[in-house]
């Protein structure tokens, strides 16, 4: 029989897509209030990778990434998924219901990079509450890889290396932590 062991917190980021700066920066007000500060921010670069968005939030997007401070137990994901959604809604045009920025949180961890959606496809367990996993990388040989489902932004050599140093920077802070997770 097998021990139970239970998974160390977690490195918490959001990615953003949007279109308005004014709602980005509303929205980071927003998750700093829920999630705490900031660790980085992405640089903000032009979201032409599908077009999947547009008739939704609009033209000329903008894709922007946000990790933070304050680690998370991964357990609490499809809660943090919820609360996005609950900020997409909040911001929606008011007279078409339109989502104006697409907020997908997920976490990152030594094995593995995964993010949350409300989205069933054969690749994406079903956590609770409507809410899905997706694993987004697998750490192999030095480096985040991608999987054949990776989306195209998550592909690029400059998101891996950006995620690659987020979770360098998440493994000295998992040093400064009581080991009490792993039993």
């Amino acid at each position: 029989m097998g021990k139970v062991s239970y998974p160390p917190p977690a490195m918490l980021f959001t990615g953003l897509i949007y279109r308005n700066i004014e709602i980005a920066e509303s929205v980071k007000g927003k998750l700093v209030a829920e999630f705490g500060e900031a660790h980085e921010e992405s640089s903000i670069i032009p979201f032409n990778f599908t077009d999947h968005y547009n008739k939704e939030i609009g033209e000329g997007l903008n894709r922007e990434f946000i990790s933070f401070k304050r680690l998370i137990n991964v357990d609490n994901l499809p809660m943090i998924k919820l609360k996005t959604n609950e900020m997409e809604s909040e911001l929606a045009d008011s007279s078409t219901g339109n989502r104006r920025i697409n907020i997908d949180p997920g976490y990152i961890t030594a094995e593995k990079l995964v993010l949350a959606t409300t989205k069933n496809y054969g690749h994406r367990p079903y956590l609770t509450n409507g809410i899905y996993a997706e694993l987004t990388y697998r750490f192999i040989k030095k480096s985040f890889t991608t999987l054949e489902w990776t989306y195209p932004d998550y592909r690029t050599k400059e998101a891996i290396s950006m995620f690659n140093g987020w979770r360098k920077w998440y493994l000295e802070e998992l040093k400064n932590l009581p080991q009490t997770f792993t039993d």
